[in-house]
């Protein structure tokens, strides 16, 4: 009986334990833009009607992607972005917004009050619950947007029909439907346009066998040229690939994933040092510690011991 393959992405969004708790109303009329700063939280656009232009920004360079219905895009770690009807560019970090905002039941109305709309979406901050957030966030892409995946847009009419009503448990419901919406949008890698990370590092066939094989076999002692081999590349095509794909070298990402497993195992206090040591990778526990405090910022026996003490 054959093992069923493992899927990177699910063990990865697992660990991570998204929630969408928190979302908005946003009602628009053009002329309109927005710009927000965020302190590193998960932001997310389900654009339920209309279009508009979105802008993200990083250190590197700024992105801006165009939604339409039934689009959704997610930002794993928004710092600061935009957005702004079709006729005009989002605003740029710096420069002066003037449309007005105005509150309303469950949301915004956004630009001319009086206008006609041209855009309804939900926007919110979802929670990546796991206490290792911050470690596992670099491995997805700066950014994620899913258009055209029909089990997706049935989802976002559900949201919408959901927040146009009026009916009892309405923000369980929508909570639910969101966390849902998310974990969806995650694993429709193989035709979903994302900034690099692991969900366009696996819509590369070559890539995605490299990186099943790393969450198969974490304690292997993979080596560059053994990834490589997996991959049916050289070397040098394999880590040049990797990298551009994926945002981080491919023993950088093995190291991230050995990492993200051994504070699991650390939390759940079953295992012995020296047992999660050789799971992810390790010949002695003095060489685990030494990688763990290093990635981590502490030495596992302490991680485990705060871990204990703050588990109910």
């Amino acid at each position: 009986m054959s093992t069923p393959a493992v899927d990177p992405l699910a063990e990865v969004v697992s660990l991570l334990r998204p929630a969408a708790p928190f979302s908005k109303l946003v009602v628009a009329s053009a002329p309109w833009a927005v710009r927000r700063s965020e302190t590193g939280r998960p932001f997310y656009f389900v654009v339920l009607e209309g279009s508009c232009q979105l802008t993200i920004d990083s250190p590197a360079r700024s992105d801006t992607i165009t939604l339409h219905q039934g689009d959704f895009a997610l930002i794993p770690a928004a710092r600061s972005f935009a957005t702004s009807s079709l006729d005009r560019d989002p605003p740029r970090e710096g420069e002066s917004v003037t449309t007005p905002i105005a509150p309303m039941p469950g949301g915004a109305r956004v630009g001319d009050p009086d206008g006609a709309v041209d855009v309804r979406m939900l926007v919110g901050h979802c929670v990546f619950e796991s206490p290792d957030a911050a470690l596992l966030v670099p491995l997805l892409p700066q950014w994620l947007h899913v258009r055209g995946e029909r089990r997706l847009a049935t989802l976002v009419e559900l949201v919408g029909d959901e927040s146009r009503s009026d009916r009892p448990a309405r923000e369980i419901v929508m909570a639910r439907l969101l966390e849902v919406l998310l974990i969806e949008a995650l694993r429709s890698s193989a035709r979903t346009m994302a900034a690099p990370g692991l969900v366009r590092g696996l819509a590369d066939p070559k890539l995605a066998m490299a990186l099943r094989r790393m969450h198969e076999r974490p304690a292997q002692p993979w080596t560059m040229g053994q990834l490589a081999q997996e991959a049916a590349m050289s070397r040098s095509a394999f880590f040049g690939r990797f990298h551009r794909a994926v945002g981080i070298a491919p023993m950088e990402y093995l190291l991230a994933w050995r990492m993200a497993l051994a504070r699991q195992m650390l939390r759940q206090g079953t295992l012995a040092m020296a047992e999660i040591a050789e799971h992810v990778g390790y010949s002695s526990v003095s060489t685990f510690g030494v990688a763990f405090t290093r990635h981590v910022g502490m030495p596992p026996g302490r991680y485990a011991k705060d871990a204990a003490g703050t588990t109910p």
